[in-house]
């Protein structure tokens, strides 16, 4: 494979060429060229047009369907998916049938992404099954290719089995993951709770499930000297708490998904169940104080929250309507709305770098004999996403047939590569 992308702006900070527009020539998965301008013949040419180039997007905590699930998504779909929304890579959710909670599980994971466009990044689960009682075999699986562990959607409720696999990650540097929520204080919860779930009848979703946990969290992480991330949160008050955890010096990173940075809970007053999510779309406040802690630097990067769902399960009358809604599609566009004004180093470095540093993966460069893994894209292209062109095999968005500011040109990783003409 041969391929030429020209006038590419480049954001990588780490190499020479950041902030120059350049023309790259891409062999057989290796970067061979890279000049001001190169006027060579090659078997695939791409104009870049002075949109940006950048390491590729990593996404953390996609929901997967395969195995178990593939009705709703499989490897196939979630790799358009995912191309369309600039990832090279996705952590996958552990949340599967049979649950990836063994070496034979991360091994199938592993397996799919040999030679594929998308690299899957399998999340071991911290019990069998995720169920919170047992604890997997995490050394097994780290050693079959697991880049971290976490039981996904189901949050770590035991406070002996959150510090058990703290303490069981902390000799080979592990990182778990875990989205904070106190179930029994959330149960039967549909939205957040405030004036506008009370206006709608809904019970409500308390900040302070979030926040007890969060603090939780914090408190085994400092007592085991671990690794923790803090996946997905929603509050004000769980914003703070990261922030004093890292001017603590403690090991705790945090991410946001871009949903609930772009909405609040007044986008469900018209009972759309695609708006129904976990975390759930929080206060002005609460989001307010998301995009401040995206800005200073607390929390750490975005994730796209990808949570397919089929129609059985979603268009129903909203109480009984599952929480989640896709987002690899969205996720470049709900981020770029609400970051452009700070620039295209922000964007990359919340979407890209911060998410391969919790993982320990290798920073793409962009030199003579480097592996080509970049996305490009514009944070200022408008675009509408139309639902007949959903990757996705689910379609549970709310923002299909809307404007979205933000435009995916393509990715290209190893000897492949999407374009979107």
């Amino acid at each position: 494979m041969q391929l030429l992308i020209k006038n590419a702006r480049i954001v990588l900070p780490s190499s020479k060429w950041h902030g120059q527009q350049v023309d790259i020539l891409i062999e057989n998965g290796t970067v061979t060229l890279v000049e001001p301008t190169l006027d060579i013949p090659s078997e695939n040419t791409f104009d870049a047009g002075g949109a940006f180039l950048s390491a590729g997007f990593v996404d953390v905590g996609t929901t997967v369907g395969d195995p178990g699930f593939e009705h709703r998504e499989d490897f196939e779909s979630v790799t358009a998916a995912a191309a369309a929304g600039g990832y090279t890579a996705i952590a996958c959710l552990p949340n599967t049938s049979p649950a990836l909670h063994s070496k034979p599980e991360i091994k199938y994971v592993r397996n799919q992404a040999r030679n594929n466009l998308v690299d899957f990044l399998p999340i071991g689960a911290v019990s069998v099954d995720c169920a919170g009682k047992d604890i997997a075999e995490l050394y097994d699986m780290r050693a079959a290719g697991a880049v971290a562990f976490s039981d996904g959607k189901n949050q770590i409720q035991s406070s002996a089995l959150m510090l058990r696999a703290l303490l069981y990650v902390q000799p080979f540097n592990g990182v778990i993951i875990n989205q904070p929520l106190d179930a029994n204080m959330a149960r039967g919860g549909q939205m957040h709770e405030g004036k506008i779930s009370t206006s709608m009848g809904l019970r409500g979703i308390p900040a302070l499930a979030e926040e007890l946990m969060v603090q939780r969290d914090i408190y085994l992480a400092e007592y085991s000297n671990s690794r923790l991330h803090l996946l997905n949160i929603s509050c004000k008050r769980s914003v703070e708490l990261v922030r004093r955890a890292k001017a603590a010096g403690l090991g705790v990173t945090a991410s946001v998904p871009a949903m609930n940075l772009a909405c609040t809970d007044r986008e469900l007053e018209r009972f759309d169940v695609n708006y129904k999510v976990m975390p759930p779309l929080r206060s002005e406040e609460d989001r307010k104080a998301l995009k401040e802690g995206l800005l200073d630097g607390t929390i750490d990067f975005i994730t796209s929250n990808h949570t397919p769902l089929d129609p059985e399960a979603k268009d129903l009358e909203f109480p009984f309507a599952e929480f989640g809604a896709i987002g690899l599609e969205t996720a470049f566009s709900l981020a770029s709305q609400n970051l452009h004004a700070a620039g295209p180093d922000l964007l990359v470095e919340k979407l890209s770098l911060a998410p391969r540093r919790l993982l320990g993966l290798p920073l793409p460069e962009l030199e003579a004999g480097a592996e080509a893994d970049f996305t490009i894209f514009s944070p200022s292209e408008n675009r509408t996403l139309q639902r007949n062109s959903i990757r996705s095999k689910s379609k549970n968005t709310p923002f299909a047939g809307q404007p979205l500011k933000g435009k995916i040109f393509g990715v290209v990783r190893r000897n492949k590569f999407y374009f979107d003409r």
